[in-house]
């Protein structure tokens, strides 16, 4: 059998009728960490956090660089992968069934507290962002990157039995008649399946709103402008919630080219709660350590296993 090729793999993220199934970015995480495994790319341990690594490719690849990796969440063997995708699929299913009162099932409190969701989601989109490295063109890439980690989440949300798809939404300006403002959103979710389409012009009041980007970086403003315009316009509370991936990026220090930056500004997103009004839920797959000892963050952001096992539900209770 064929050894998959880095190449192999590129073609694979550029497929756009690809990734219909949470299978097929287990398949990809597997075969990217096998490669990872084979070739032994040279693995670079970042000198101000010594938790997140780097893998440079070989000259093949012009030694080009990967982003930053937390060793805390990125699961690097194939099989650990693997096993850990089991057990997701398995806990997926519980909450299907038994929605909050999953975690309550025998083994399944152990099972939460190893937080080993993030690990697996962390570690599938990371997989799809280091090859995403490798291309000659980092543009080749980024804006799919993106797409698939929005795919992922929906396809985790649908797992566990609730409606959930992009939509776009017109919504009339009120005293100007015949005008409107069109709105792409990235997902709407709600327990009903006979109110949710891919377009209609109004969100109803049991549908929830969700921004879902790799970063938070330049895009934090917008999340908290459109609950605000959305409320404004509807003429009625929107219920929106925002999931980030991260907020980390590379960093040149000195001499160095493998520092770490975070790119979340913590100002900006305090002054939105107060001056707009306070998200409904903010969620990270890595969230910084800021976020959970900074007091006046502590209460607003949370990782998206919180999200998936417990707030999903409350949010989107009947």
């Amino acid at each position: 059998m064929k050894a998959v090729t880095l190449a192999d793999l590129q073609a694979s993220v550029q497929d756009k009728p690809a990734f219909s199934q949470l299978a097929d970015y287990s398949a990809l995480c597997r075969s990217f960490l096998t490669l990872l495994a084979r070739q032994r790319p040279t693995r670079i341990i970042s000198p101000s956090h010594a938790n997140y690594i780097f893998f440079q490719y070989d000259r093949a690849c012009r030694h080009r660089i990967t982003r930053p990796l937390n060793t805390n969440l990125f699961i690097e063997s194939a099989t650990d992968f693997n096993r850990a995708f089991e057990r997701l699929t398995v806990f997926l299913g519980d909450l299907r069934r038994y929605q909050t009162a999953a975690v309550e099932r025998k083994g399944r409190r152990t099972y939460a507290a190893s937080k080993e969701i993030n690990r697996v989601v962390y570690t599938a989109q990371q997989a799809i962002g280091c090859i995403g490295d490798s291309f000659d063109n980092p543009n080749q890439s980024r804006k799919r990157i993106g797409q698939l980690f929005e795919n992922l989440v929906r396809l985790i949300i649908q797992e566990v039995g609730l409606e959930c798809e992009p939509r776009t939404v017109n919504i009339p300006i009120p005293g100007n008649s015949g005008l409107s403002m069109s709105y792409e959103l990235d997902m709407v979710f709600s327990r009903n399946k006979a109110i949710v389409a891919s377009e209609t012009r109004f969100i109803q009041p049991a549908e929830i709103v969700g921004s879902v980007k790799t970063t938070s970086k330049d895009r934090i403003d917008k999340v908290f402008l459109d609950k605000y315009l959305l409320t404004k316009l509807l003429g009625r509370p929107i219920s929106v919630v925002a999931i980030f991936l991260h907020d980390v990026q590379r960093a040149v220090r000195g001499a160095s080219i493998f520092g770490i930056n975070s790119t979340f500004k913590t100002n900006h997103f305090l002054g939105y709660s107060v001056a707009l009004n306070r998200l409904d839920g903010v969620y990270y797959v890595d969230p910084l350590p800021e976020m959970t000892t900074n007091a006046r963050l502590h209460g607003q952001i949370f990782d998206f296993q919180q999200f998936l096992v417990h707030d999903l539900w409350t949010l989107s209770a009947e």
